[in-house]
């Protein structure tokens, strides 16, 4: 699929009145892109027994959930917060069906007192975590999630399978976790593994295949099983605004795996994926202001570089200082300029606060219209993992969310203030 524009992210003019309404830095949402994502991973599920969920932690507002619910996506969660957000945005609970899906290697703070209190499916990624549920007097029926020994994030420390990977039992463990929950008095009704958005789609094709046959030489196993998860992966191409991503090759995939696995456990089972990044990745943007553009001089610790400083950090976006993940950035009024390289730095006291970075953590400058005091500047693609890994650092409120849909916007979350932060304190 091709994804539509973001319609606001180009429109300085409109992008004008909202800062001056509501200050920067700001989230802008497109309903029309959002939409056309969840539309194309819910076509990919189209055939019988196969059912899309939406990995929230990529984007756990209240509004967000609510589009997925009114496509029929139900929700994976992994903390007992999340549960209850999704509860609020009108999931249901409890097993049957499991809407919503609790996935974990570690019950922290109130998950498994909100597990047993909604009745959620409990994803469980450690053996040890079929203890805990059996000491709060647990009996129902859990999935296991196992590491498959293979999968590629979008970086090495998004890696969510193999050996280096804290996620999930071991795939040659799953026979004794299978015996220790039976002897708890549970039942494991899915299976369930996740192998990482890898950077080619092609990949992530051969990748779910593959864990089709990893998940065929153990569904003999489970004769309670009613579900099995090849979690979620479809890549976002973080560069190519364009690229035409093939999610319809999916669909086939999916209706094959779910037949395969079927008639090898000799009755229907439901298949399942998670999709989080592609759902949301593009549909929301974060603007900033340019504030300053100085330079530093060439010297002999290395090349002199241009700053343009911006309003927004990594308590905003969080992604180029974690993993030097690239973001798309344009300045909407500016694009008559001649190009030069610019370091696109933010405000906090961290030298890492800086948004052209590679993988390697090195400043990677890139080729813009040069910046001037006043721009305003558009990060792309920030839908995900932008919003949900924002911080207070530095005491700063977190940026207000707006959406924007058939010529109208409007904010659904405000701005955070040092009431909202103090709040807290005892």
């Amino acid at each position: 699929m091709k994804t539509p524009a973001h319609l606001a992210a180009a429109d300085p003019n409109l992008l004008e009145i909202l800062a001056a309404e509501y200050g920067t830095p700001f989230w802008i949402w497109d309903s029309e892109v959002l939409r056309a994502r969840i539309n194309a991973v819910v076509a990919t599920t189209d055939s019988p027994n196969v059912q899309a969920r939406f990995a929230m932690k990529a984007s756990p507002a209240t509004k967000i959930l609510q589009e997925m619910k009114a496509a029929g996506v139900w929700i994976d969660s992994v903390s007992g917060n999340e549960v209850l957000r999704a509860r609020h945005a009108g999931y249901a609970g409890g097993t049957t069906p499991p809407e919503i899906c609790f996935t974990a290697d570690v019950f922290r703070d109130n998950a498994l007192q909100t597990v047993l209190e909604e009745n959620v499916l409990p994803n469980v990624g450690s053996p040890g975590m079929v203890s805990d549920l059996q000491k709060a007097g647990y009996s129902g029926p859990i999935s296991l999630r196992v590491n498959p020994g293979f999968g590629h994030g979008h970086v090495n420390e998004c890696d969510t399978g193999g050996p280096s990977s804290k996620h999930g039992v071991w795939i040659t463990e799953a026979k004794a976790v299978l015996a220790a929950a039976e002897a708890a008095g549970m039942t494991i009704t899915m299976l369930h593994a996740h192998i990482g958005s890898g950077p080619q789609f092609d990949e992530l094709h051969e990748n779910l295949s593959r864990l089709t046959d990893e998940f065929a030489e153990i569904v003999p196993l489970f004769k309670n099983l009613e579900g099995v998860s090849l979690g979620g992966g479809i890549p976002h191409d973080y560069k190519d605004p364009d690229a035409d991503i093939p999610v319809e090759r999916l669909r086939d995939l999916f209706a094959n795996s779910q037949q395969k696995l079927s008639k090898i456990a000799g009755r229907e089972l439901r298949l399942e994926i998670e999709p989080g990044r592609f759902y949301v990745a593009p549909a929301a943007v974060l603007v900033t202001r340019v504030t300053d553009v100085k330079r530093t001089e060439t010297n002999e610790k290395g090349p002199g570089v241009t700053f343009a400083m911006v309003d927004a950090g990594f308590v905003d976006l969080a992604r180029p200082a974690m993993y030097g993940s690239y973001h798309r950035i344009t300045l909407p009024a500016a694009s008559r300029r001649e190009n030069a390289p610019v370091v696109v730095a933010g405000p906090l006291c961290e030298s890492g606060d800086v948004f052209t970075r590679d993988d390697s953590e090195m400043l990677q400058p890139r080729d813009l219209p040069m910046p001037q005091t006043g721009d305003l500047m558009v990060l792309h693609d920030g839908g995900a993992y932008g919003y949900s890994m924002a911080s207070n650092y530095n005491s700063l409120g977190r940026a207000p969310q707006l959406w924007h849909e058939d010529g109208e916007v409007t904010p659904f979350t405000r701005r955070e203030t040092i009431e909202d932060i103090l709040r807290l304190e005892i």
